[in-house]
């Protein structure tokens, strides 16, 4: 990687858990030269069960980055008139950019086994990096030796160490708060209280 990056973490955050801040920082703190982790999410047009309004998801991931220099939240796809695809996401924060930053996207080693699927693979991993999180008995290695279009872009794929295998669940603490269970430990306090005040996900 260059040494001026900005490192894109996609999801749908809803909402945005504590899971999502940790993960965020040991990022930001294995990779040094990553100037700032920026969070995309997904419009309302990805069309996910139980997703709750982009501007209430939006503002929860300000409130989340209000005191955090390096982590910053976009509302690229959400102002979009279609629902993007992850290259056209990509190819729109690298214009804002320019050319002497690497943008680099976030991902779990159980998407990248399926990113064949994808729009455009071949560009996606010749002109952006892919930090890869291995998911549950997931080895990179494993994945990349079982994958043509992996072994031919290996370059790309950067596994960082040392990164805490940490099992994101928004839909389990959407499940407690229907349930009216505390959840104080897994939101920051200010998300947790917009949430009250906006009355999301309950019943």
């Amino acid at each position: 990687m260059s040494e001026k990056v900005i490192a894109i973490f996609g999801g749908s955050f809803n909402p945005p858990i504590n899971s999502h801040i940790i993960l965020a920082k040991q990022i930001i703190e294995k990779c040094n030269t990553i100037e700032k982790l920026i969070f995309v999410p997904v419009s309302t047009k990805y069309q996910k069960v139980e997703l709750a309004s982009d501007e209430d998801r939006y503002n929860m991931l300000k409130i989340i980055c209000e005191n955090e220099y390096k982590l910053e939240v976009s509302d690229i796809e959400l102002k979009q008139d279609k629902q993007l695809y992850t290259i056209e996401t990509l190819d729109l924060i690298k214009e804002q950019y320019g050319k002497e930053y690497d943008i680099c996207f976030i991902m779990g080693t159980d998407n990248l086994k399926e990113i064949e699927t994808w729009k455009n693979p071949e560009r996606l991993l010749k002109d952006y990096k892919i930090i890869v999180l291995e998911r549950d008995n997931d080895k990179l290695e494993n994945i990349i030796a079982n994958s043509t279009l992996l072994i031919k872009n290996k370059e790309s794929l950067i596994k960082i160490d040392g990164i805490d295998k940490i099992y994101l669940s928004s839909s389990k603490i959407r499940e407690k708060i229907k349930n009216g269970e505390d959840v104080s430990k897994y939101i920051p306090k200010k998300v947790l209280e917009y949430i009250k005040s906006n009355k999301l996900y309950k019943k």
